[in-house]
């Protein structure tokens, strides 16, 4: 008894590529733009992060000196203006006799993607501005 074995051959044909391709392709138009998204939105919370911070900092040199500085070196920040941990964002104030403000201002990267809130700021009394209302929250 000769038994005949018949091949299959296993494997996807174009049609099925070029489908798997489309939702894929679908799927990255969609979900990107979102996680670029969210990538600004997390970056941002490291200026407000660092301004509240900083604010601190202001107020306790105010404390020892009866005077706010506009020298970021004098509050223990590496540079003048600073430069946050991420490169995103660089922080300097202005001191108008006993008020301050300090300004963050979107760099690089961040600027390209975060147009709508370039800088933040924050006052002595905590007041937080904003280029656009939603930069804060």
């Amino acid at each position: 008894m000769l038994m005949i074995k018949k091949h299959t051959i296993l494997g996807i044909t174009l049609i099925e590529l070029l489908v798997v391709v489309a939702i894929v392709t679908i799927l990255a138009s969609v979900g990107y733009p979102s996680y670029i998204d969210h990538v600004t939105r997390t970056n941002r919370t490291e200026a407000n992060r660092e301004l509240v911070r900083i604010a601190s900092l202001m107020e306790q040199y105010f404390i020892d000196h009866r005077r706010y500085t506009d020298n970021m070196k004098k509050l223990g920040l590496s540079a003048d203006p600073f430069i946050s941990q991420s490169g995103d964002y660089s922080i300097d104030a202005t001191v108008v006799n006993s008020t301050f403000v300090l300004t963050a201002k979107a760099l690089g990267t961040q600027a390209i993607q975060d147009k709508s809130c370039l800088s933040l700021y924050i006052t002595e009394t905590l007041r937080k501005t904003a280029s656009s209302a939603s930069c804060w929250g």
